[in-house]
């Protein structure tokens, strides 16, 4: 992967596990709410998980939010 693309998943991961810890959700409970593994969870936190329109769409039901709310943050145009 490309440099601005690595720092913007790993930017992704950072946020999308705020919103959870936020919720005080572990991420068996987000994957209990998703058709996600805690696997799937882990990767997309840690950055190492390019996802799918359609993971986007489960991350948002296992976590209670809305795509719009987990698109939302600042992405790293700059490389």
């Amino acid at each position: 992967m490309d440099k601005i693309r690595d720092k913007n998943l790993v930017k992704f991961g950072q946020h999308i596990k705020k919103i959870r810890e936020n919720l005080n959700l572990s991420q068996d409970q987000v994957a209990a709410n998703s058709n996600l593994t805690k696997s799937n969870i882990s990767m997309i936190e840690s950055g190492k998980r390019n996802l799918a329109f359609t993971t986007l769409i489960e991350l948002s039901k296992g976590l209670g939010k809305t795509p719009k709310e987990l698109l939302d943050f600042k992405f790293d145009l700059d490389d």
